[in-house]
C-alpha cells in the first residue's frame, strides 16, 4: 500500500512539473524578403522546427516592401494566430500594426532585427550584432598586422541599410575597432567616405555596392598606383556587389583587397575558397531558429522566458529583453568545419565550378 502511494504521488509530482505543451497553436512567421538566401534559410528553419514542435505556422515573405509586410502582418492577426515572430523590413514601421496584435492578445517576438519606437514587442531574437562588426574589425587588424607594420594601408568602408538597427551596431563594432588605426594614420580611407550614412546602402542591395564600388574605383583607385588593401563590409550581399566590381575593374588575385562579410551565403563562400573574399562571419540560422522556438514555447506555456541580455537593446520605448546566440569567424581555414562537417551545406552546394 505504501509502494502504491509512493508511485502515485510521484505520478503527480511528474505530472505538475511537466509544462502543458500549447501544441497545435498558429504562430505567424513574417520575413522580409525571398530574395536573399539568409532570409530564405531563416524562414524555412523557423518553420521546420516550429511545426516539429507541434505549432500550425503561417510563413510570409515580403520581398523588402513594407506596406506587404504590413498587409501580411494583419492577415495573420485576423487568422488568430497566438504568436508572431517577425523579421522587420523597417524597424520603425510596424508600431500601429503590433498595437493590434496587442490588443489582440498576440506576444511579439523580433527575429534578428530589433523592431524600434514601439512598445508592443516582447521579447528580442538574434547574435551580437555589435560583436559581429567587431569580428569583422580585429580579423582586418590581425590579416595587416596593424600591430606591427608600418603602414600606411588604404581602407574604403560599406554600411548596411540604414533602417535596419543590426547595420548600426555592425558598423559601431567594426569602427570602435579600427578606429584608433585611423586616428595613427596606419588606415587611410582615400574617399574619406566613413560616416556611417555616406556608406549605407538601403536595402542592403548586391547591385547598390556594385555601384558605389564602381565610383570609389574610378575616382580614387583608377590611376593604378593608389593601392586598395581593405574593404570593409558588413556582410555578404555587399561583399558580393563589391567582389563583382573588383572582378571587372581588372583586379586579380595578385592584387586583391581583404574583403569581409557576414552569413557565409553560397556564391560568397564559393568566393571565400577561390581567394576573392577573406571571411565572413557565420551565423547559424538553424540556432537562432532553436532558440527562437523554445522563446515561442515559454511565452505560449506560460512559462519564464529565458534570455541573456536585459540591459542593451533599447528600442527608443523600452528595453527589449533579448536573447543573444554566438556568432563565429569564418575563413579559409575552418570553413569545412563550420559549414559542411556541421551540415550546414554539402560540398556540392560550395563547390568551385
Amino acid at each position: 500500500m505504501k509502494k502504491f502511494i509512493f508511485v502515485l504521488l510521484a505520478l503527480v509530482v511528474l505530472a505538475v512539473s511537466v509544462p502543458v505543451f500549447a501544441e497545435g497553436e498558429l504562430i505567424g512567421v513574417a520575413m522580409p524578403t525571398n530574395s536573399l538566401q539568409r532570409w530564405n534559410q531563416d524562414g524555412n528553419n523557423m518553420k521546420t522546427q516550429l511545426e516539429k514542435a507541434g505549432y500550425k505556422v503561417i510563413l510570409e515573405f515580403a520581398n523588402n516592401d513594407v506596406a506587404l509586410q504590413i498587409s501580411q502582418l494583419e492577415n495573420m492577426i485576423l487568422n488568430d494566430v497566438k504568436l508572431l515572430v517577425v523579421a522587420s523590413i523597417d524597424g520603425g514601421a510596424l508600431g500601429d500594426v503590433l498595437k493590434t496584435a496587442k490588443d489582440n492578445g498576440i506576444p511579439v517576438i523580433a527575429y534578428d532585427r530589433l523592431i524600434t519606437g514601439t512598445e508592443y514587442v516582447d521579447y528580442y531574437t538574434s547574435f551580437d550584432n555589435y560583436r559581429v562588426g567587431k569580428f569583422q574589425g580585429d580579423y582586418i587588424v590581425k590579416a595587416l598586422d596593424l600591430e606591427n607594420a608600418a603602414g600606411p594601408f588604404n581602407i574604403e568602408f560599406f554600411g548596411g541599410s540604414p533602417d535596419d538597427n543590426n547595420a548600426h551596431l555592425f558598423y559601431q563594432g567594426a569602427i570602435d575597432v579600427l578606429q584608433p588605426y585611423l586616428d595613427s594614420g596606419k588606415l587611410v580611407c582615400p574617399s574619406g567616405q566613413i560616416d556611417f550614412n555616406t556608406v549605407a546602402i538601403l536595402g542592403w542591395g548586391t547591385d547598390d555596392a556594385q555601384a558605389r564600388m564602381d565610383n570609389l574605383i574610378n575616382s580614387y583607385y583608377a590611376d593604378g598606383k593608389t593601392k586598395l588593401d581593405v574593404v570593409l563590409s558588413p556582410n555578404d550581399s555587399l561583399a558580393l556587389g563589391i567582389a563583382n566590381s573588383l572582378k571587372a575593374a581588372g583586379f586579380t588575385l595578385d592584387n586583391w583587397p581583404i574583403i569581409t562579410g557576414q552569413d557565409c551565403d553560397i556564391p560568397n563562400t564559393i568566393n571565400l575558397i577561390q581567394g576573392y573574399q577573406a571571411m565572413s562571419v557565420f551565423k547559424d540560422t538553424r540556432t537562432l531558429a532553436e532558440r527562437t522556438v523554445k522563446m515561442a514555447s515559454q511565452i505560449l506555456n506560460g512559462e519564464e522566458v529565458e534570455v541573456n541580455n536585459t540591459t542593451d537593446y533599447d528600442n527608443g520605448v523600452k528595453i527589449v529583453p533579448s536573447y543573444l546566440c554566438d556568432p563565429v569567424v569564418v575563413d579559409k581555414s575552418n570553413y569545412k568545419e563550420m559549414l559542411i562537417d556541421s551540415g550546414y551545406y554539402t560540398e556540392d552546394q560550395i563547390a568551385v565550378k
